[in-house]
């Protein structure tokens, strides 16, 4: 080859060079086949969130201390937490010691006061007669003077006639004085007794009250269930524990129905709501799955343990169906919350939208190059996201920048990001 020949396909081999180093200006996006790429797919897509929980039954009777015992008792016996009983057992004794005491002492004040009004009907009794004996002889003594009271001129003196008529008025007086004191003794004495069965009716109601807290101190089960202690105060019903009418210290579940409580992290709490579908697995027996439904979300997350911050959202799943061979009260389960469920719905992994100019996009191999593509981005699951409009199924998306180069870096890069962003996928 000559010379020129040589120079020739120099210059050729040069051309060649520039031109492939030009063409992806010349594309505007290029045709990197560096960038890796994914698929737009149609198919099933789900967004859940597990939980964690317990079984409860959907119906349970509340065993409290009775309304006779009227006042706070102490716990003498518990049945076993978690006993099977039947109807008719005793499952919770209170502590008679303070109910008998009540009863003795009422006793004691019934009879002082019986006794009281026996002595002081005999003593009012005596009294009377004593003075109606006073008022009889204050009679007789005025019968006395009005019959040999000196009045006649001609055979008493001036003074001797004076002297009988003051006889005759102090007799008067004496006899009024005996019937109005004999009066007043006798209503003294019926307010006495009155006042004194007043004090015997107290006891005797004291005494029909210890009777009744006496009958109260044992809690039958109404029905077959098992046995269940409730929290009380933060703390575990025990022996000796000292509770108020009204306050439940147990109770016993209906076994026909339960549902499950579980608790979500408020972070993944995004779309929950009431009438979504659920899935509940028995810690205890992981192979079975019971279908559920939210019944109700509470308006408010609460911590589940005290003095940590975590705040969840309570859960109430209604299940499908109840199986009482395996379902307890208190077991664990692990749930399945489906918050969002959408039989054909266009996917693509999350790296493959971008921010570009305020706008998401994916870049969309056209040819030999991608183009960008703006987009609609709906629900976002892990690691994909939903495109509702943008793209079709089969559309190849680049899960990388592909106008990114040494010399030109992303906007995220500038920015010092890092990664693609999906700030404006709705959740």
């Amino acid at each position: 080859m000559t010379r020129r020949g040589i120079w020739i396909v120099l210059a050729l081999a040069a051309a060649v060079v520039a031109a492939g180093l030009a063409w992806p200006g010349l594309r505007g996006l290029g045709g990197a086949t560096d960038v890796p790429t994914a698929t737009a797919e149609r198919g099933e897509f789900l967004r859940r969130v597990e939980a964690e929980g317990n079984l409860e039954a959907a119906q349970a009777t509340v065993l409290s201390a009775p309304a006779n015992l009227q006042g706070p008792a102490r716990i003498a016996w518990l049945a076993p937490d978690g006993t099977r009983v039947d109807a008719g057992d005793v499952v919770i004794r209170f502590d008679p010691t303070d109910f008998e005491k009540e009863l003795r002492e009422g006793q004691a004040e019934r009879d002082t006061a019986q006794s009281k009004i026996t002595q002081r009907t005999l003593t009012g009794g005596a009294t009377l007669r004593n003075l109606d004996r006073d008022a009889e002889l204050a009679g007789r003594e005025l019968e006395y003077a009005r019959e040999f009271q000196s009045k006649d001129a001609d055979v008493f003196s001036r003074s001797e006639i004076i002297e009988s008529e003051i006889d005759e008025e102090l007799a008067t007086h004496r006899r009024g004085h005996a019937r109005e004191t004999r009066d007043v003794t006798d209503v003294l004495s019926g307010v006495e007794v009155d006042l004194l069965a007043i004090e015997r009716k107290k006891a005797e109601i004291k005494i029909q009250r210890a009777e009744q807290r006496l009958q109260a101190l044992e809690v039958r089960a109404p029905h077959d269930g098992i046995f269940v202690l409730k929290d009380l105060w933060g703390r575990v019903p025990e022996v000796g524990m000292t509770v108020w009418v009204g306050h439940a210290v147990a109770e016993l579940p209906q076994l026909d129905r339960m549902e499950g409580k579980v608790y979500v992290l408020e972070a993944d709490a995004g779309g929950l709501r009431e009438g979504l579908e659920a899935e509940v697995v028995l810690e205890a027996h992981p192979g079975e799955v019971f279908p559920a439904t939210v019944q109700r979300v509470d308006a408010l997350p609460t911590p589940r343990v005290r003095n940590v911050p975590v705040q969840y959202f309570a859960v109430k799943l209604e299940l499908a169906r109840t199986d009482p061979e395996r379902m307890k009260p208190g077991q664990r389960i692990r749930a399945t919350l489906f918050l969002d469920r959408q039989p054909d719905a266009l996917t693509v992994p999350r790296e493959a939208l971008f921010d570009r100019d305020g706008k998401k996009v994916a870049y969309v191999r056209r040819g030999g190059g991608f183009e960008p593509v703006e987009v609609t981005p709906g629900p976002a699951a892990l690691g994909r996201v939903v495109i509702e409009q943008g793209l079709q199924g089969g559309d190849i998306v680049a899960l990388r920048d592909p106008t990114r180069t040494p010399e030109r870096p992303t906007d995220r890069e500038a920015a010092g990001n890092g990664g693609p962003g999906l700030a404006g996928a709705r959740r």
